[in-house]
């Protein structure tokens, strides 16, 4: 197995088993394969289409909610009641569309900001961002009340909105995501299926992004992409339930926290 080849098979697997805890998988990915050698744009830009595998996993995992969500199409309108059976689907396709508007603005103002960046200081960044993450997902902990029904209008958009500026390095979806969602009075399990219900349309829109914007695959020949892929999606596949366990007993804002220093104290060496 070439180099080449190898690093992108390590990636998928990380992305595969980073995808389901709330520490940013993009974030952990990205750093990774800067400290292989690829350039900050490159990482990102590689580590945004590696979602592409773990939205399979998702769609797979989660194929009866979408088999549901399909099923309740025909009878589905703009403005649909929140509360009715169409509930996930209006959830769904509103917080897409805020998903859609503010991840490609910052999409577009990543892409100018890590061409600026040195491997240092893009780790840096990295490692900020997964400390502001750390302690957002500590003040949702704290004051989740888990006291409300199905999400509304404001919810989606709210949820979709931050899922957007989940495409910053650093940022961790599920973490950010599904903390709104218990700020917003909704319990734990609920928050997380939803957030993740939510991350298949936005997944496919970031690596149908990546691959448009780059003219092909990001960074890497079609060969070792594809073996990325199906390594991100066999491993999410088959680690999503546990993980999903595990995300309900450890406090992973300290993790986020935790390697977030460490990335900030890295970086900052290297930068200087």
């Amino acid at each position: 197995m070439d180099r080449a080849t190898l690093v992108a098979l390590i990636a998928g697997i990380l992305q595969g088993v980073f995808e389901w805890l709330p520490i940013s998988s993009e974030g952990n990915v990205a750093v990774f394969l800067a400290a292989v050698g690829s350039s900050p744009s490159a990482a990102v830009q590689f580590s945004l289409f590696l979602h592409v595998g773990t939205a399979l996993s998702a769609t797979v995992y989660y194929r009866d909610e979408f088999r549901d969500a399909v099923a309740a199409a025909p009878r589905w309108r703009p403005g649909t009641a929140f509360g009715d059976d169409t509930a996930d689907l209006s959830f769904i396709v509103l917080a897409t569309l805020a998903s859609g508007v503010v991840g490609i603005a910052a999409y577009l103002a990543l892409d100018n900001l890590v061409g600026e960046l040195t491997g240092g200081a893009f780790v840096a960044l990295i490692g900020l961002l997964l400390v502001v993450t750390g302690a957002f997902q500590k003040l949702a902990g704290d004051r989740a009340l888990g006291t409300r029904g199905s999400p509304d209008a404001f919810d989606a958009v709210l949820v979709g909105a931050l899922q957007g500026l989940a495409l910053l390095p650093g940022v961790s979806r599920s973490g950010t995501t599904a903390g709104a969602l218990l700020l917003r009075g909704h319990d734990g399990p609920a928050s997380f299926r939803l957030s993740f219900l939510l991350s298949v349309p936005a997944a496919f829109g970031a690596g149908a992004l990546t691959v448009l914007d780059e003219g092909g695959i990001p960074s890497v020949d079609v060969g070792p992409a594809l073996v990325a892929l199906a390594a991100a999606a066999v491993v999410g596949y088959l680690t999503i339930d546990a993980l999903m366990r595990v995300v309900e007993r450890v406090d992973f804002w300290a993790v986020c926290v935790g390697l977030g220093s460490l990335a900030v104290a890295g970086g900052v060496a290297l930068w200087i």
